[in-house]
């Protein structure tokens, strides 16, 4: 399944709640599931990561179908390697003690 794909399944399965819903109120449960995943994470449990990592791309593909955007678009912003340095891996410098590179 593409990127395109799998926004078009959850566009096609969730498009009329995630409306009545509005762009907030998606978001506000994109940040919610972003949160569970968190939570997985820290706690190391593994067998949950993926349900957790497919519900927040969910929630995403959701979001950006409410915006306008389309995801596989936008994920070619990274198809070259990092858009800032444009390096494979990325070269940029790091600020220090904050792993955030530079804007």
């Amino acid at each position: 399944m593409t990127i395109g794909e799998f926004q078009q399944a959850i566009r096609a399965t969730y498009l009329e709640k995630d409306r009545r819903r509005g762009v907030d109120g998606t978001f506000r449960w994109l940040v919610e599931e972003t949160g569970e995943l968190a939570r997985a994470i820290r706690r190391g449990e593994r067998r949950n990561l993926e349900e957790e990592f497919s519900d927040v791309f969910a929630w995403l593909a959701s979001l950006a179908s409410l915006s306008g955007v389309n995801l596989e678009q936008a994920a070619l912003r990274y198809a070259s390697g990092c858009p800032k340095c444009g390096g494979v891996p990325c070269n940029c410098v790091e600020r220090p003690g904050t792993g955030v590179s530079p804007s």
